[in-house]
């Protein structure tokens, strides 16, 4: 079985706990990512993802504009080793209620895995197993 490592995202990206909301926002959509980790110092302190940024900033009554990402950021990130298999970062998800997890190797952070790796790695898993030389064809009423 494939491992984290072969599907994580190997550049993740980071923010510092005072960048805005909107600069969050907006360096996610420039880079084509739904997380950014926060760097303070040389320590990953939290995560801050797409979701939290709807949920916890742009749905609340709080004044955005002056609201920063340490404010929002999921604290301390979930991880996962590197070495892991991915039906065990899938699994970690579910337990979790995580879309993004930091991936690991020797304690330090080497990766993010997303829900969207998941996904683009089974649907390439499932097309594998798919013979190519077979047509599909509907079943016609009535016939067993």
């Amino acid at each position: 079985m494939a491992t984290v490592a072969q599907i994580m995202n190997k550049h993740p990206q980071s923010v510092g706990p005072t960048t805005s909301i909107r600069g969050a926002a907006k360096k996610m959509r420039e880079l084509r990512v739904g997380s950014l980790l926060i760097k303070k110092g040389k320590n990953h302190v939290g995560i801050v993802t797409d979701t939290d940024l709807v949920r916890k900033a742009l749905a609340t009554n709080q004044d955005v504009t002056k609201l920063t990402v340490e404010k929002i950021m999921t604290s301390p990130v979930c991880t996962i080793e590197a070495s892991q298999a991915v039906d065990e970062a899938q699994d970690m998800m579910g337990d979790l209620g995580v879309r993004h997890l930091a991936v690991t190797r020797g304690g330090a952070i080497v990766g993010v895995v997303s829900v969207r790796d998941l996904l683009m790695f089974y649907k390439r898993y499932a097309q594998s197993k798919i013979p190519t030389n077979e047509v599909y064809s509907e079943p016609k009423i009535g016939q067993d």
